[in-house]
């Protein structure tokens, strides 16, 4: 491997060729701090422009869609076979340099660290150094076409499921702060609606697009999300979030988002959990929800703090 194209000050050739292992992930909020990572590493120059993201295979199309806005990397496909550091990555002789990130959701400084952080140190950047204004998702906004909206006017968006069951919001608790913004106002769920607010609260269907969810984001007044890529979308797009934590510590996902607001719940199960390991963690995430039983009152004052700004 070369390394001809390292500058003695530190910086990199714009000639040099650079690929980076599974950038980044197969969540939808992972590729989106990743790419503003590796945007802001191109634009001071650590990181030579236009690098080549090995992408994990068989990634959900909505994941797909973040890689292909990001039209400062040349994206492929990184073979199944290649997708652990067990392996050599057999490409690896046609770029000067490599950065191998495969297994990051296993590193354990990436569960004990702010995302964005972790990818930025795995580029070669010192977080340290770095104004929180830059960490922020401000890749995305640009190169996303506003589309208008398909809601009334000043909507709250409530997002009740997250990349995995471990940190959806319960139904009853969904449903309560569901009853709670409907009084307020348009609100629209990507939830299911009880039967009793059917006229007051609107169902988003799936969307088809990546498109169609920035706009479902962009659009609206407020949202309401559980640890997920929709609460980095708010902040890509500069809209008011509430966001709930049941399994990591906020500072570790939204430390450096302004306009959100992280509740950290109280769960017995270990800090930064990404998987469950067995179904009883499942229940445990669920009383993380519930710390006074079925008295929800907690979460309405919650709510109430925070939409009164609205």
């Amino acid at each position: 491997m070369t390394t001809q194209a390292v500058r003695s000050d530190g910086l990199q050739s714009p000639t040099q060729r650079v690929a980076i292992l599974n950038g980044f992930g197969r969540t939808l909020g992972d590729g989106i701090i990743g790419l503003q990572a590796l945007h802001l590493s191109v634009r001071l120059g650590v990181i030579a422009p236009r690098p080549t993201l090995f992408r994990l295979p068989g990634l959900a199309p909505m994941v797909q869609s973040v890689h292909a806005a990001a039209d400062f990397a040349n994206i492929r496909i990184l073979p199944m076979s290649h997708a652990t550091p067990e392996r050599r990555f057999d490409g690896a002789d046609d770029f000067d340099r490599v950065i191998d990130i495969r297994d990051f959701a296993f590193d354990p400084d990436f569960l004990r660290t702010s995302m964005i952080d972790f990818f930025l140190r795995r580029l070669g950047v010192e977080p340290q150094i770095i104004p929180s204004y830059l960490k922020r998702n401000a890749w995305l906004a640009p190169r996303i076409a506003p589309e208008p909206s398909a809601w009334p006017d000043g909507y709250i968006l409530v997002c009740p499921r997250s990349s995995t069951p471990l940190r959806d919001m319960p139904t009853e608790v969904h449903h309560g702060i569901l009853r709670q913004v409907a009084a307020i106002g348009p609100s629209v769920t990507q939830g299911n609606v009880p039967p009793e607010l059917a006229g007051d609260v609107a169902h988003a269907p799936e969307c088809a697009t990546f498109e169609e969810l920035c706009a479902l984001v962009r659009n609206a007044s407020w949202v309401i999300a559980t640890d997920t890529g929709m609460v980095h979308l708010a902040d890509a797009f500069e809209v008011p979030c509430l966001a709930f934590f049941p399994t990591h510590q906020p500072e570790w996902r939204v430390r450096d988002y302004p306009r959100c607001v992280p509740i950290a719940l109280r769960s017995a199960l270990p800090p930064g959990l990404e998987f469950a390991r067995n179904p009883g963690d499942h229940a445990i995430a669920r009383r993380a929800w519930f710390p006074d039983g079925a008295d929800l009152d907690w979460l309405r004052r919650v709510i109430a703090g925070c939409l009164s700004c609205l």
